[in-house]
């Protein structure tokens, strides 16, 4: 299997996480807490997308003979 399919999910299931957690820290009152979450969670996004590109272009060169 290959680990860049596996990471990419990983990277979302990890923006998920925190973006429950975050909305928790928002509905409690710390709003420190929850922006500094929530900033996690776009870069967790980010990561997503960033790495299925890579796993894209990776796989596309390795067809390439």
């Amino acid at each position: 299997m290959n680990y860049l399919k596996f990471t990419q999910y990983a990277y979302l299931l990890a923006a998920i996480l925190v973006a429950i957690e975050s909305y928790n820290q928002y509905q409690a009152g710390d709003m420190n807490k929850a922006i500094i979450m929530g900033i996690f969670t776009l870069v967790g996004v980010f990561m997503f997308f960033f790495r299925r590109n890579f796993a894209k272009k990776f796989e596309e060169r390795n067809k390439k003979p």
